[in-house]
């Protein structure tokens, strides 16, 4: 008689994928990515089996280190931010063997010969096979230099057997201008499919669940439609504000800096129609189809799609916070939006004349990133005796924190009368799958290696985001009025 474990059904559905032996060479290595969530989220695959023995971390920045230096500074990096707030020594032991560190200057030919001669001797000693992945974790401003550089080194094509890939982390461009530019010089020296534009709002799980609630359920998916669907509102709220980014932060915005990309991601995902398959091109070519469908906005009716503002001195858990004009590193009469908000149409059959509602912001009252879908009220009330206005059914599905989903239906309150009460049908991850959801950069980082760039940014979507903000942002430029306060 078999046991339980063997039991097919508690066991749900996995995909197991191995991962080949390979070299990560992070450029801007001694910056806050690399010990904040880079290093972390590879030591967790590493320690869940996920990695191969046969895997290398080298570390690239103007900082001088050595080998050691490097290492002890990312076991002090993995013992802070990691979600364990601990090591597994064996692990550690043999993960650290696989750490290197090589200082030089971006724009120095001979920092990159270095770097091949490095790789050339990881190829030997660790056996990652000729298979790299090239992190830009820099200022952006360095991207094309970098870029550039590899290509001149000879090491943006593989060698033999081997693949190389690159990793370009956000912003990617400043508006529509310069990321088609950054584009044509990414496309100089890599081939589209060696290029993963990372955005890591797409590894949260949450996010990925959202084809997975769509599409394998089959009592969403045919309401997922203008037919019953009254509008969606997506937010993403944080209650910090810029802290130590301030001089970044005043040459960005909300808009260009949440919006234009983690935003919109989302937003494809719950707009699009189905793929053909899971494929990486088959998701992402309709999820750009569905952004080619936003109505565009004039630059005179900018007002009417799009409301943006700006912090004020105040008080955070009860203690006093600046402006963001009285932030380090931000001009005294900045106009920089630091909340943003925007109405959306899809010219398409699927949800023509649904608005989509778009906000972000800082040091807004709560830390809250969500998809809220308002469904349209039943076409008969039938309980005017006992109720004027019946409350829209909303689907919550929370990204952060708290991830999970909520359905608001009404129900009858117990007792003689009939009275109507709303209520919420929940499903937390933490409770229903007793285990903690990995982090972003964990899933992204593996799915890179692995070659699946279904949840990385395509050159198409890139240009379209920027495309679909521009009229807004010139707008802003130009306006003679202040921004407005919050």
């Amino acid at each position: 008689m078999s046991s339980t474990n063997d039991n097919p059904l508690r066991e749900g559905v996995r995909l197991e994928r191995t991962a080949d032996p390979c070299a990560v060479v992070i450029f801007g290595a001694s910056g806050d990515l690399t010990k904040r969530k880079l290093v972390p989220a590879l030591y967790r695959l590493t320690q869940e089996r996920l990695l191969p023995a046969e895997f290398a971390i080298i570390g690239f920045a103007r900082s001088p280190m050595s080998h050691e230096d490097f290492r002890a500074k990312m076991k002090d990096a993995i013992l802070t931010y990691s979600e364990a707030k601990s090591i597994d020594e064996a692990v550690w032991e043999s993960f650290a063997k696989g750490i290197f560190y090589v200082s030089g200057d971006v724009n120095n030919s001979e920092s990159y010969r270095q770097i091949r001669e490095l790789l050339d001797q990881v190829d030997r000693e660790r056996g990652t096979a000729g298979n790299r992945v090239f992190y830009l974790s820099t200022s952006p401003s360095l991207y094309a230099e970098a870029i550039q550089q590899l290509g001149a080194a000879d090491l943006a094509k593989p060698k033999g057997k081997g693949w190389t890939r690159i990793i370009i982390e956000k912003p990617f461009g400043h508006d529509l201008a310069s990321a088609k530019a950054l584009n044509e010089q990414v496309a100089e020296v890599f081939d589209e499919e060696q290029v993963y534009r990372i955005d890591h709002y797409l590894g949260k799980e949450t996010v990925q669940n959202l084809m997975v609630f769509r599409f394998a359920n089959g009592i969403f998916e045919p309401i997922w439609n203008r037919r019953y669907v009254d509008h969606v509102q997506i937010t993403n709220a944080e209650t910090l504000g810029v802290e130590a980014r301030g001089g970044y932060y005043d040459t960005t915005g909300v808009l260009r800096d949440m919006i234009q990309n983690h935003v919109f991601q989302v937003m494809s995902l719950v707009a699009m129609e189905p793929p053909i398959n899971l494929g990486a091109n088959a998701v992402r070519d309709e999820k750009i189809k569905a952004m080619q469908a936003v109505r565009s906005i004039s630059p005179d009716k900018v007002n009417d799609f799009a409301v943006r503002g700006q912090y004020v001195a105040g008080a955070v858990a009860g203690k006093p916070v600046p402006a963001y004009r009285e932030e380090k590193d931000v001009a005294r009469n900045s106009q920089t939006d630091t909340f943003a908000a925007v109405k959306l149409y899809f010219d398409n059959w699927r949800w023509a004349d649904v608005p989509f509602y778009l906000r972000s912001g800082k040091r807004l009252p709560k830390r809250v990133t969500e998809i809220a879908i308002t469904f349209r009220k039943a076409p008969l009330h039938l309980f005017k005796s006992v109720q004027q206005e019946l409350e829209p059914n909303v689907l919550v599905i929370r990204v952060q924190p708290d991830e999970g989903i909520t359905l608001r239906i009404g129900a009858k309150v117990p007792g003689q009368a009939t009275r109507i009460r709303w209520v919420n049908m929940d499903f937390r991850y933490g409770a229903s799958f007793g285990v903690a959801s990995p982090e972003a950069y964990e899933r992204l980082l593996l799915d890179c290696i692995l070659g699946d760039s279904t949840l990385y940014a395509r050159r198409d979507m890139t240009e379209r985001g920027w495309e679909i903000v521009m009229p807004i942002l010139e707008a802003w430029a130009n306006a003679k009025e202040e921004v407005p306060k919050y």
